[in-house]
């Protein structure tokens, strides 16, 4: 089973390439995938190699063309369909970026769950990449309905992944049946080996439109909760080419055993988190879902996507919070900086760890400077607000040294914006973060201030940390 420490901060991919065939349950065609490892920030992408040039298509909710009883992207020419399962297991296991070569426009159905694509990606592995991971939060609840087919679908603001599902089908053979999923380390043991079903008296109308021509009464569970003849089931036995096709005490086809008591709802669940997965950021939230369906699932990721999207520039800020005492207050500051007033520009740091810093800057009107910029007019000269980023990186690079005998000289500053006035009464969040490791003392940093849920100015920055000369007596 999976660690229950499964939130990576960083990005994941193979550890070596996966092969896996089969039959796609609506073409009937067999397929062959070969699953390769992706750079970071390549997220899922398909590869139709029996195509001319091979064109590629991203597993993105943009792509989505169809919902018709199983979830279908086309992109570049590229059309490929039934994704749901293999996007689920990649989910699962914490998956980020993979090439997926296939050389037909379905992924194979296999037992209709995501076990076999997990034992795939397991036996390939999972490799850590030197990138980051940012999980994305929802800033309130998001919601979607559809009254005609009864849906109701929400998310939450959670600091997991954490799914209810509720299906009710008004069926006297799978009543109403609820699952969850506490945490996307369950997945494997839970929900993969969850398998898709359907009606029986869906089968000829699938059949009509030429779907499921790759179903198998071995690889989906076949719900029977009407009157049906013997001759119904002789001719469905003849189209799937099987014998001894009976319908089981508990109303299901075959006298399939199932996998779990409420496995069609556990099933649902696994829809809902391959569907989701084509949000394309990750994200924390708990979803309760409703009745859920591919279509109604596409439609959800898509409100999930625009609020991501619309509010991804304040996922980096830095949450301030004054009455928590700080991890280094004016006093600490000093200890570790050599700049003292008028030119100490921080007031407190509030975060620290390896690779970033936050301090805390209070502007007020008795800022010396102010007395000169501009009088009438105040706002706070925007050199000033680079050496505070600068100050606020020192936190992080200089070396502890209660003599104070290192010194820091900028060597570069590019990209530099200011985007918004700082004036009295404002509170500047300071964010420095290294781009790269620190090599003899060369500090390479990106800064940003933040002031409300704006940002006030970026910087990328180069500086040296030199130590003091030894004073001769």
């Amino acid at each position: 089973m999976q660690s229950s420490n499964i939130y990576s901060d960083f990005q994941h991919t193979l550890a070596s390439e996966a092969k896996i065939s089969g039959v796609g349950i609506h073409t009937g065609q067999m397929v062959e995938m070969t699953l390769k490892p992706a750079d970071p920030n390549t997220g899922i992408v398909f590869k139709r190699v029996d195509l001319p040039n091979s064109p590629t298509v991203k597993a993105d909710v943009d792509n989505v063309v169809d919902t018709t009883r199983s979830t279908i992207i086309e992109a570049n020419g590229a059309r490929v369909g039934t994704i749901e399962h293999l996007m689920a297991a990649l989910a699962g296991n914490m998956v980020d970026n993979v090439l997926i070569e296939i050389n037909g426009n379905e992924v194979p159905i296999l037992d209709g769950s995501s076990q076999p694509f997990v034992q795939v990606i397991r036996q390939a592995g999972v490799q850590q990449q030197e990138a980051p991971k940012i999980y994305y939060n929802l800033q309130h609840n998001i919601s979607f309905s559809d009254d005609r087919k009864k849906v109701e679908m929400v998310a939450l603001p959670y600091n997991e992944f954490r799914i209810n599902t509720l299906i009710d089908f008004n069926s006297p053979v799978l009543g109403t049946q609820h699952a969850s999923l506490k945490n996307l380390s369950e997945f494997d043991e839970q929900i993969a080996p969850c398998r898709t079903f359907c009606f029986f008296h869906e089968l000829e109308y699938l059949l009509e439109n030429n779907l499921i021509k790759g179903g198998d009464i071995n690889n989906a569970i076949v719900v029977v909760d009407k009157p049906v003849s013997e001759e119904d089931v002789k001719r469905i036995a003849k189209v799937f080419k099987k014998e001894n096709v009976k319908v089981s005490e508990g109303g299901l086809l075959n006298n399939l055993d199932l996998r779990f008591p409420n496995e069609p709802a556990r099933h649902k669940l696994l829809d809902v988190i391959g569907d989701l997965a084509l949000v394309g950021y990750p994200f924390k939230a708990h979803i309760i879902a409703n009745r859920p369906g591919h279509s109604s699932n596409i439609e959800f990721a898509r409100k999930i996507k625009e609020h991501i999207k619309k509010y991804k520039h304040r996922q980096q800020f830095p949450q301030y919070d004054p009455s928590k005492p700080p991890l280094y207050d004016i006093h600490a500051i000093e200890k570790k900086l050599p700049h003292r007033y008028p030119f100490l520009l921080i007031d407190k740091v509030i975060e620290l760890t390896e690779k970033y810093v936050v301090a805390v800057k209070n502007v007020t009107y008795n800022e010396p400077y102010f007395q000169g910029h501009f009088p009438g007019n105040c706002v706070m000269p925007g050199v000033l607000q680079v050496e505070a980023l600068a100050q606020t990186g020192g936190i992080l690079t200089i070396p502890d040294d209660p003599d104070n005998d290192y010194d820091t000289y900028f060597l570069k500053i590019d990209s530099c914006k200011f985007k918004q006035k700082v004036v009295p009464g404002d509170t500047l969040l300071l964010k420095m973060e290294l781009m790269n490791p620190v090599r003899r003392g060369i500090c390479e940093m990106k800064g940003t201030i933040f002031v409300g849920d704006k940002i006030a100015a970026e910087a990328e920055m180069v500086a040296q940390i030199v130590k003091k000369p030894k004073v001769r007596v």
